[in-house]
């Protein structure tokens, strides 16, 4: 999860600096001057990429735009060593880093995430662009885990989708793993899936299907029907999965029927306008997977802060 929190980071200090030096930060505080601050939960949820902390401070100094306070050394290959080897260890920065949860981990209203200490320039610099992201992933872990919770004691697991940011997929889809969840694919090529404009680009789903089988027959395969017939029309070809897409609960109860007759191994995902309030309805009708969009593209942000311990 390093590698792919770099990026995002480097970009959000590189945003925050884009017109020059923290103005704010250069008039009021004194560049030698030093404080002690912890990230901490204002609500209940589940965190994730906690490591965005002592990453943003491993990155700050390449990120300072000149005029910036000049105590931000940049990092020497010893200290940038250090501070990749210990949660708790002094950056290049000039701020030391303990990250007190895991990613994962369900934390309460006023408890502590991270605890910092260091040059307070520093962390003032730092603190947007590290709480952007630890609130955005832990939101989608919440979220998560909220709907795991929702299909508790069913087989159905609760997976999402490809309705990411752009840039923020791998970061996204981590963070459902933390809340419970599982992942679907990670893009266009790692499995196949027919959609409903495929079948209309075609005309007939078995025959959507069908090339798709020819021509890729070592992918893993999916299909979205939105109908039963579309469904009877499918088993005899036995698809790895398929997704009912739009489907009642009622709907998927008979549709689990008629798979786990003609089709055993094919699994069966719900989709389509599913919300906490149903989805236990849809698990226990049966299908093995819900997807939920929701997860990533919509969710709202965990309550994150920075406040400096006085």
């Amino acid at each position: 999860m390093r590698d792919a929190l770099r990026p995002l980071i480097r970009a959000g200090l590189a945003e925050d600096f884009l017109f020059g030096p923290d103005a704010a930060t250069l008039a009021t505080i004194d560049p030698s001057s030093r404080s002690e601050a912890v990230l901490r939960s204002r609500e209940r949820g589940v965190v994730a990429a906690l490591a965005a902390v002592p990453l943003t401070f491993e990155e700050l100094p390449h990120a300072l735009p000149a005029g910036s306070h000049a105590s931000h050394a940049a990092p020497t290959a010893q200290a940038a060593h250090a501070s990749s080897a210990h949660p708790s260890s002094a950056h290049p920065s000039g701020v030391s880093v303990e990250v007190l949860v895991e990613d994962g981990d369900t934390v309460e209203p006023g408890q502590d995430l991270v605890r910092i200490a260091g040059l307070t320039a520093s962390i003032l610099e730092a603190e947007r662009t590290m709480l952007n992201i630890v609130s955005h992933a832990s939101g989608i872990a919440t979220a998560t885990r909220r709907w795991v919770d929702a299909v508790e004691g069913t087989h159905a697991r609760i997976r999402d989708t490809r309705k990411t940011l752009p840039g923020l997929r791998e970061l996204q889809k981590y963070a459902v793993r933390c809340g419970g969840g599982v992942n679907h694919r990670m893009g266009l090529g790692d499995a196949a899936m027919i959609k409903d404009n495929h079948i209309a680009g075609v005309g007939d789903v078995a025959e959507a299907f069908g090339r798709l089988t020819t021509r890729f027959p070592d992918l893993p395969r999916e299909i979205e029907v939105d109908t039963l017939e579309q469904l009877r029309k499918l088993l005899p070809l036995r698809p790895e999965l398929i997704l009912l897409d739009n489907f009642s609960p009622e709907q998927t109860r008979q549709a689990v029927e008629l798979t786990h007759a003609a089709s055993p191994e094919t699994k069966l995902e719900s989709s389509g306008g599913l919300s906490l309030e149903v989805a236990r309805d849809y698990a226990e009708a049966g299908v093995d997977y819900l997807a939920v969009g929701a997860l990533t593209h919509s969710v709202r942000a965990l309550d994150v802060g920075l406040d400096f311990v006085v």
